[in-house]
């Protein structure tokens, strides 16, 4: 009789330390290990996954994470872990316990191949102890490496990656060893006087950002923004100065090096610290249009298709307007994407319609449940399948230890030539009785009862209700349950969906922004009155007009007229008050519009 064998399914996870700890051992020499390991023990290997040159310090190695998200579902494709060490899994000891303990309640436990510690509670006292003195190990070359860092540091060395723009990285001799110092890059370094000479003369940061764009002078090939270019006007590396250790992890340190005169600078002491003055006495009056970050169901959703970024909201002073806004234009200003703004009340109510309307009908719920169904079906056709071939391997099992104890009872043969081979036959027929036991659990987990239609009904019903009048937190997630992402392209936006359509089997859906951007106004149409404003809602299609008298929009003179500061007029030689009639919102929201371009 031809038999089958159960193979247990496993992944292999492998790792190298940024510090190169490990250099004995590669991701390539780690893998072989694992894979021998696996075929000499009769394991199949299901996944593997490698993360290289990342830090065992933290669990926020992306392959380490996705391991675990799979592990998590309910049909995780392995029931084993093997890792060559258990430091390549983790050596910070509490998240080695949170994280076998979350294995191991899903059935999956993790193997080191070359440290023996079975699952009894022996086992796992050596376990512990094991990865107890791996995190020692770790905590130790932490303080050694940092010790040597500050040292040098102390000596005026260079610690960083990345030189700061204006400066080239190079090596000088130190002893045996050749460390990091700073020197000027002569072609950048005018360009960093420049950049605090208009510092200190009052320009703003989006302006000179703008200007340096302008003119296609790059950070190392990036476009100028305002969060680097004040990292660089309170980078002390500008006057000389070796600066090491002010933030641990993003809190401040009690005790930073600071070593004076380390290498060049490119501007004095007196302006770097004039700079630092007048940006701090500016600050106040620099403050952009409060953005609201919290309640709007989208945000993570939206995303800019013209240049890749994602959408955040911008409010008004008042409060009373909010959009979603490509993140790179309101980071870099006009001329750095295409994209449109677009009102963020308006864009909620279109996609919640449209969750209602493409997915939370009787119809689609209906489909979507019969689909479900019929792939639970399958799972179950093929844990039955493996079900029936477990048990034909265990009653033949059973039929051969059946004639080893007759033979042992009727013929001449001993227990000591027979043994060997009982003890063979046992231990595989306790395999598979564990093996049949858990698939008839998982198997009796996929039995499942279709919903009557009258309960269906009621699903898309509450459905329904919840995505309008549940909690904030409540609809944004059942959104993201049913839509993936919102891409917006000029006058288009393709809705994805996180689940094919029953009806054609399409995840994407592609409709004009432009109709819930504005809707309230025909697409393209340009307002000309304060009431076509309001109606509007939305500050895209405002750019480059304003009021000219009674209630009459008038195209720009050229040079797009700015609104003044205080809010009661034009300026640039154009000084009109703000037509009667206008509210407040209807002027700063124009105002708003004029300052962002």
């Amino acid at each position: 009789m031809e038999t089958s064998t159960v193979r247990t399914p496993v992944a292999l996870y492998a790792r190298v330390s940024s510090e190169r700890q490990d250099v004995d051992l590669s991701v390539a020499a780690q893998l072989r290990a694992l894979r021998d390991f696996a075929d000499r023990h009769g394991y199949v290997v299901a996944r593997e996954y490698i993360d290289e040159a990342e830090s065992g310090r933290v669990a926020d190695r992306p392959q380490f994470r996705k391991m675990l998200d799979e592990a998590s579902e309910s049909n995780a494709p392995f029931e084993e872990i093997l890792v060559w060490k258990f430091s390549r899994f983790t050596r910070k000891r509490e998240h080695a316990v949170a994280f076998k303990s979350m294995l191991r309640r899903r059935g999956i436990r993790v193997t080191s191949i070359t440290e023996h510690a079975d699952d009894s509670p022996t086992g796992r006292l050596m376990e512990a102890i094991i990865e107890s003195v791996d995190e020692f190990y770790s905590e130790n070359l932490a303080q050694e490496v940092r010790r040597g860092m500050r040292e040098a540091a102390s000596r005026g060395f260079f610690m960083a990656p990345v030189a700061p723009f204006g400066f080239r990285r190079v090596k000088v001799q130190d002893g045996a060893k050749e460390r990091p110092k700073l020197e000027i890059d002569e072609a950048a370094a005018p360009v960093v006087k420049e950049i605090f000479d208009k510092a200190l003369r009052g320009h703003g940061l989006k302006d000179i950002c703008r200007d340096l764009n302008e003119r296609g002078i790059t950070n190392r090939g990036r476009r100028w923004q305002r969060a680097s270019l004040h990292k660089l006007l309170v980078n002390e590396a500008y006057t000389g100065t070796a600066v090491w250790g002010k933030t641990n992890r993003g809190k401040k340190a009690s005790d930073p090096v600071r070593v004076e005169g380390a290498w060049p600078g490119i501007v004095s002491r007196e302006l770097f610290d004039a700079v630092g003055q007048a940006m701090r006495e500016r600050a106040p009056a620099m403050r952009p249009p409060a953005r609201v970050g919290s309640k709007f169901l989208l945000s993570g959703l939206l995303r800019c298709g013209v240049c890749g970024s994602p959408f955040s909201i911008q409010s008004a002073r008042s409060g009373k307007f909010a959009y979603y806004v490509c993140s790179k234009l309101m980071r870099e200003g006009a001329g750095a994407c295409e994209s449109r703004y677009l009102n963020a009340p308006k864009v909620e109510g279109f996609v919640v319609d449209k969750i209602k309307e493409r997915i939370l009908t009787d119809e689609t719920i209906t489909e979507l449940v019969t689909l479900v169904a019929e792939e639970v079906d399958q799972v179950a056709g093929e844990l039955g399948g493996k079900l029936e071939a477990v048990e034909g391997e265990l009653a033949d099992v059973r039929k051969r230890l059946s004639r080893l104890y007759e033979a042992l009872e009727t013929s001449d043969l001993t227990m000591e030539v027979l043994s060997p081979r009982i003890y063979s036959m046992r231990h595989r027929e306790e395999q598979l009785m564990a093996a049949q036991d858990d698939l008839s659990r998982q198997l009796e987990k996929r039995r499942v009862d279709l919903p009557s239609t009258e309960e269906i009904k009621e699903y898309v019903r509450d459905f329904r209700e919840f995505l309008q009048q549940g909690t904030f937190p409540e609809r944004k997630a059942l959104i993201r349950n049913f839509v993936q992402k919102i891409e917006v392209v000029g006058d288009q936006a393709t809705l994805t969906y996180t689940i094919p359509m029953p009806s054609d089997g399409a995840t994407k859906e592609e409709t004009s922004v432009l109709y819930f951007a504005n809707s309230g106004l025909p697409p393209g149409t340009i307002p000309r009155t304060s009431s076509d404003c309001s109606t509007l809602g939305a500050p895209s299609l405002v750019r480059g007009w304003f009021p000219v008298g009674g209630d009459e929009w008038g195209a720009p003179a050229p040079g797009r007229p700015r609104l003044a500061s205080t809010q009661t007029g034009w300026n640039d030689g154009l000084i009109q008050q703000i037509p009667a009639g206008y509210s407040d919102s209807v002027a700063e929201f124009a105002a708003s519009e004029c300052r962002s371009g």
